[in-house]
């Protein structure tokens, strides 16, 4: 990941970097980044100093055909870990117990507190759990991170990256929450704690703010999508047959002017005349 595909990344796509001098040399840290792209997963650990580990979900280690074990590959080698989301209490409990171990490990855990990627580029509320309970659990300090533009390099759903796009990272200073530590069981401490993270990030990277998780966001524009998808089609059908209406309209006011000149005065005179 460092020798090969970072090299590749600063030929291809000239990313820039600012605050790499808040991340610690060694020891533990947590990396609280925003999340637009599935390249996030490529630029933020590659071009890091030290090595990244998120969690990743379990379907990017178990899809089936060449492109699924590609992925696999891909995160078992730079060191992911896989978390079934199937169950969302145990995978919430067995995200936050992975994270523990990387920071007592002294390693830095990487976490993105929407939970997924944005639907459409704005910063959504983080997420009780996981960022906020392994920080108070261990006492690492959190540092936020901003990627700008990555969801320009690769839009959601699009396999080819576009290379006219020069992405970034922006890193904040460290935020320590050691005042709180041992309170991870309170829900508005945890609450405050990804708030005040969140808040970070939103400097940051200038997005939108928008209060509603991610998860709800995709709902709203999938619903969204789909009513406006059977507007569409219900337009589309009501123009059919407004065509087919008229269609039949214009033959049967061609048949009437037919019928007329054949029966009209001027072809009683083209009798008469023939007579």
């Amino acid at each position: 990941m460092k020798m090969i595909v970072a090299p590749l990344l600063r030929i291809f796509f000239r990313p820039w970097m600012e605050g790499e001098e808040n991340i610690p040399d060694d020891g533990p840290a947590i990396l609280a980044s925003n999340h637009l792209s599935f390249s996030d997963s490529f630029f933020l650990p590659a071009l890091l100093k030290r090595r990244v580990t998120f969690i990743a979900k379990a379907e990017y280690f178990t899809t089936p055909g060449l492109k699924g074990r590609l992925t696999a590959a891909f995160f078992k080698g730079v060191g992911q870990l896989p978390v079934d989301r199937s169950g969302a209490r145990g995978a919430g409990e067995a995200a936050i117990r992975s994270g523990i171990a990387v920071i007592e490990r002294g390693e830095i855990f990487g976490v993105y507190p929407e939970g997924t990627r944005s639907p459409d580029g704005k910063l959504y509320r983080g997420k009780v759990g996981g960022l906020a309970r392994v920080a108070l659990a261990t006492g690492a300090p959190v540092i936020p991170v901003a990627m700008i533009d990555t969801e320009k390099v690769q839009p959601p759903g699009q396999v080819m990256p576009n290379f006219g796009v020069r992405p970034g990272i922006r890193i904040g200073r460290p935020l320590d929450f050691s005042r709180y530590q041992g309170m991870e069981n309170d829900r508005f401490i945890l609450r405050s704690v990804t708030d005040e993270v969140m808040y970070e990030i939103m400097r940051l990277s200038g997005q939108e703010y928008v209060d509603i998780y991610a998860t709800a966001a995709k709902r709203q524009l999938a619903e969204e999508k789909k009513v406006a998808d059977a507007d569409r089609k219900a337009q589309q059908k009501a123009e059919k047959a407004a065509e087919k209406e008229a269609e039949k309209e214009a033959a049967e006011k061609a048949e009437k002017a037919e019928k007329e000149a054949a029966t009209g005065p001027a072809a009683d005179r083209q009798k008469d005349t023939g007579a």
